[in-house]
């Protein structure tokens, strides 16, 4: 998040937080569908369910949550019911990409419903409607990767030769530019790049990564990195090293968000970095962004919630707010 916007947030929660009464009588009669985007009680989904929740709680606006399982098809036919339903507004993850979401977007718009976005964007669609509210909240996927690559890099000491998986999500049109900036990174550094694509199965459930896991940890010993390019995987990259009987450190893995699985395991030494993009925000901003939006004509916010990387070195004051789903 810019150095600036913070103490502006801070400001803005304060305030809505000291008027909710007031709040909650401007954004009465309002109604919006909310994607969390992965399945309820995920590690991920329930951080940015926990922001809009207290958007919600600040605002007063009505809000119902509808969960995805990180699955593209699922998000498109729900975004359908959705905007069958005609509520107010509908705050939806980017993932099946524009050119399945584009004419559903178009038939919320006629049907006079705010559509905005968060996690993955779409910005020829944002570009054509910022004015009317269309806005995104979350990180810029492709550079969110190289960021990654580079800290693996400079902290891993990972050079020409080396062999390095990147496990993501390339199929997916526009959330696999995170995966393809990593990618690319590592290329052009001379490593030795492999790459698996996380199947729907894992993505719904980490656990069934172990195995993947251990198998290709097995048959390529001179592994000397892993990207992993999903929130969930990464909090499991303790259990998934165990499992392959790698000793912490022993591979330098690298993936995304934090949550209180994600920093026991920079701890512990697991995990040697993880980007962390404040998925807490992408779920706040977003309602506020529909209120605000509705209520008084304001157009659509592009908010970078990309964060630091966080390591061993710095992990420890975000722990407690990781433990608690807040970062």
């Amino acid at each position: 998040m810019n150095r600036f916007l913070a103490p502006a947030f801070g400001l803005t929660l304060a305030t809505l937080a000291a008027t909710s009464s007031s709040a909650a009588e401007e954004c009465e009669g309002l109604n919006f569908v909310f994607f969390p985007g992965g399945p309820e009680g995920g590690t991920f989904a329930s951080v940015v369910y926990n922001g809009a929740v207290m958007a919600s709680e600040h605002t007063g606006c009505d809000v119902e949550y509808v969960w995805s399982d990180w699955n593209s098809e699922k998000m498109v036919r729900q975004f359908s019911e959705a905007v069958a339903r005609r509520p107010d507004g509908i705050a939806v993850m980017g993932h099946p990409g524009e050119s399945a979401l584009s004419p559903l977007i178009e038939q919320a718009r006629e049907a006079g419903i705010l559509v905005t976005t968060q996690n993955v964007d779409l910005p020829n669609i944002e570009a054509k409607y910022t004015a009317d509210g269309f806005g995104y909240v979350g990180s810029k996927n492709y550079s969110s990767g190289q960021n990654l690559a580079s800290g693996m890099i400079r902290e891993c000491g990972v050079g020409a030769g080396d062999k390095v998986l990147v496990w993501g999500l390339l199929s997916m049109e526009q959330r696999g530019l995170r995966t393809r900036g990593s990618i690319e990174v590592l290329e052009e550094a001379g490593v030795d790049v492999d790459y698996l694509e996380i199947n729907p199965d894992i993505s719904k459930d980490a656990s069934q990564g172990i195995p993947v896991f251990a198998a290709y940890a097995a048959a390529n010993p001179d592994l000397k990195g892993v990207v992993v390019d999903h929130g969930a995987l990464t909090a499991l990259v303790p259990t998934y090293m165990k499992a392959a009987g790698k000793d912490a450190g022993s591979i330098c893995m690298a993936g995304f968000d934090l949550s209180a699985a994600t920093a026991q395991g920079i701890e512990d030494g697991y995990i040697t970095m993880v980007l962390d993009q404040q998925p807490f925000l992408q779920g706040y901003l977003p309602i506020v962004q529909m209120f605000l939006s509705k209520k008084f004509g304001f157009a659509g916010m592009n908010i970078d919630t990309g964060a630091a990387m966080i390591t061993k070195t710095n992990v420890g004051p975000v722990s407690e707010l990781a433990a608690a789903a807040i970062r």
